[in-house]
């Protein structure tokens, strides 16, 4: 695989983008990601969300944690059995609007589908009409949920019929992959490894766009560690703040710039503003995507206090991307994609007391962390933008043709 583009249209002419997400936060990043360089590459590509979620509109003022439309917040707020049986029920919309489409367009070369629970629909039509269709796996029944199935064993059976009759599955990491396949404990379709990435082009900024930044959150004579994300548990960010605190006091030149919101952020605001720390924790609050660059701009380091242990998260591409050298958890998928000292550092998963000690320690070296994220932004250009994405995903549809 080349590192330059090049018109994957004499390959295939149409792709259908299939998905039930409401396509905001990082659900949106993927599918535009996706489909600007399906775009880009020549490929004519259509996408079918649900109702009123368009991924090119609602992130824009979007948290992680709100609902896109207020039919979206009731269906939502459902008891659990009652939230699973819409899911269910949402194969007839899907199902009558993917073959509306399939209809109209007859030259679609495959579908690329957001893998959902419950969404099977897309797959049977595609067998049925004798079309390749490839899904992309982010979740499953079978791993930990924050809100837990009540139908597991129907989920599970579902998932299972999707997985093994799909023409294809690209999964976010390796341990992933081997989680899914080992609960099934059956053979799936065939399936490739693809991590997310992040464009260059969108991460680029100038010394004078980074003074500008830097001026605007005033932190222009400080070593700036970042976080860019959701104010949530599983992300520990709460957690970071409250071991940093003592640290922060002791470092005045060393300040924080938290980019995000969600559940816990109340709660992190009225600490640092309890302890007294506003001028050393900045937090922005929430923002859209657009704004991101210019807020990784003013940052010299980044963290990430924790992820789950098979995502690939989007994040830690897009700090790469801007040459910020990031410090994360050693799970299996983010050492599939950072070489510790090289292109950023990692700490023992769930150790925060060493995610403190490394940002104490790599802000101390303001000359190393420009050389190391220096290394990120080459590796992000070479190998990890969502063309090249693409064009390994064309390259299995290509396989998966030939062996058909």
């Amino acid at each position: 695989m080349t590192n330059q583009p090049g018109k994957l249209s004499a390959h295939v002419q149409r792709v259908l983008y299939h998905h039930r997400t409401q396509g905001k936060a990082v659900e949106g990043v993927h599918i535009r990601g996706i489909t600007d360089a399906l775009r880009v590459e020549g490929v004519e590509t259509d996408i079918i969300s649900l109702p009123g979620a368009d991924p090119y509109a609602t992130p824009k003022a979007m948290s992680p944690t709100k609902q896109a439309k207020w039919w979206m917040k009731i269906v939502t707020a459902l008891p659990e059995p009652l939230f699973e049986i819409a899911e269910l029920g949402y194969n007839v919309v899907a199902g009558w609007r993917v073959w509306q489409y399939l209809r109209q367009y007859p030259d679609t070369g495959f579908i690329y589908e957001r893998y959902s629970l419950y969404m099977f629909v897309a797959v049977l039509i595609a067998r049925l009409r004798k079309l390749p269709i490839i899904l992309e796996v982010n979740d499953s029944s079978t791993v930990y949920r924050v809100r837990p199935l009540f139908f597991q064993r129907l989920a599970t059976a579902v998932e299972r019929w999707v997985f093994t009759r799909a023409s294809g599955l690209v999964f976010v990491s390796t341990v992933f992959r081997d989680r899914v396949q080992g609960a099934h404990g059956c053979a799936l379709a065939p399936s490739i490894i693809t991590p997310n990435a992040a464009n260059i082009d969108k991460f680029t900024f100038s010394t004078e766009s980074r003074a500008r930044s830097r001026a605007k959150w005033g932190v222009e004579d400080a070593v700036v560690c970042g976080y860019l994300g959701a104010f949530v548990p599983w992300h520990a960010i709460d957690q970071f703040v409250y071991l940093m605190a003592e640290h922060l006091k002791a470092n005045p030149s060393l300040k924080l710039l938290l980019v995000g919101d969600g559940a816990t952020f109340a709660e992190v605001d009225a600490f640092v503003q309890q302890q007294g720390l506003q001028k050393q924790v900045i937090l922005t609050g929430r923002v859209s995507h657009d704004e991101v660059p210019d807020l990784l701009a003013a940052m010299d380091l980044a963290i990430l206090p924790s992820a789950g242990d098979y995502t690939s998260p989007v994040k830690l591409f897009e700090f790469m991307a801007c040459g910020i050298p990031p410090i994360a958890p050693d799970f299996l998928p983010i050492r599939e994609v950072l070489d510790a000292g090289r292109t950023g550092w990692m700490f023992p998963a769930g150790n925060l007391p060493a995610a403190v000690a490394a940002v104490l320690e790599k802000s101390k070296d303001i000359e190393n962390l420009r050389e190391v994220g220096a290394r990120a932004r080459a590796y992000i250009a070479a190998e990890r933008q969502w063309y090249n994405n693409v064009r390994q995903l064309v390259e299995f549809y290509l396989q998966l043709k030939r062996g058909s």
